[in-house]
């Protein structure tokens, strides 16, 4: 008999495909967003879970599932939304689908730093609200990304994807990481303050841990030179919403391009008032090359852990 999984959310058609092939599935046919009450409903009787990022499986929902439940697949690199103590103290295997995501989501973070230095919203506005008048020497000036010192906080593998999409377009890199690179291109700070004070630009692609959220605050952001510009592909908690905006605000960013928010979808309404704000709803790792490979990677662990081996991407 194979095992029962409940999948959370509607995944691309060939996921869906395989998970039937291997397993007994359960499926959130209408793919609205699960409340706890739901979420723990519909593990009844069900071994296994493959979770979203929209499934906020906090302590409170771990203790109340089944005892059947023994593994939550991630479909997802970060695992914030997963407590996973409560999930160890419970003997539940908690996975994620690291490696496949990393160059789509770098792909977004550079289209948040040409579009973000390149007044793309602006331009956008002036075409869909027929209000562009003419070309102008002086119309909807940006800046260039040549020349440029790109700070990437966060350097694990998406962070060094953007890092190489980033030299290509002329920039230097700077970084601050738990640990020093062997990477003689990029310079290393082992203190996020001194990696602020040398970023005219910063790249955002740290995880969202307890020590990282509201890390870009009033103070991180005053470190900054005047002019910058913040792109962010990681977790909207990572940012503080009053600071960033603050400071687009008074001019002491330029402009910032955003993909993650706190509290997505229902993000804070003072971001669509900043003309000067690239704006994203979370595509980092959308393309279906991408999601196909999260779903594989994430049936993968499945398969891997009924099967009585080690799931590759175990992360609790």
């Amino acid at each position: 008999m194979s095992a029962k999984i409940l999948i959370t959310r509607k995944l691309p058609p060939e996921v869906e495909k395989r998970a039937e092939a291997y397993f007994q599935v359960k499926r959130n046919t209408d793919d609205t967003l699960m409340d706890q009450a739901r979420l723990i409903d519909l593990a009844q009787g069900q071994d296994g879970i493959l979770a979203t990022v929209t499934d906020r499986i906090d302590a409170q929902t771990i203790d109340r599932l089944p005892s059947t439940i023994r593994i939550i697949a991630n479909f997802a690199v970060g695992t914030d939304h997963v407590d996973l103590e409560a999930a160890a103290r419970r003997n539940i295997v908690v996975t994620n689908t690291p490696d496949v995501l990393t160059d789509a989501t770098a792909d977004i973070a550079m289209l948040l730093l040409l579009g973000a230095a390149r007044g793309a919203a602006q331009g956008m506005t002036t075409i869909r609200e027929n209000t562009w008048a003419n070309w102008a020497p002086t119309g909807m000036l940006g800046v260039s990304l040549t020349g440029k010192r790109l700070g990437i906080l966060g350097m694990g593998r998406i962070g060094q994807a953007v890092a190489k999409r980033a030299r290509s377009c002329g920039m230097k890199i700077h970084y601050h990481n738990r640990n020093r690179l062997t990477d003689d291109d990029a310079i290393f700070h082992p203190a996020l303050e001194t990696l602020l004070e040398n970023a005219d630009f910063l790249s955002i692609n740290c995880a969202s841990t307890a020590e990282t959220r509201d890390l870009i605050n009033a103070r991180t952001l005053a470190l900054l030179p005047a002019g910058s510009i913040v792109v962010n592909t990681a977790r909207g908690d990572i940012i503080n919403d009053d600071a960033l905006i603050n400071a687009v605000k008074s001019g002491h960013l330029a402009a910032i391009g955003l993909d993650v928010f706190s509290g997505e979808p229902n993000i804070d309404p003072r971001y669509r008032e900043l003309p000067n704000a690239f704006l994203l709803p979370h595509l980092g790792s959308a393309t279906l090359e991408t999601r196909n490979a999260m779903g594989f990677r994430a049936l993968d662990n499945l398969e891997a852990f009924f099967a009585g081996r080690p799931p590759h991407d175990r992360v609790a």
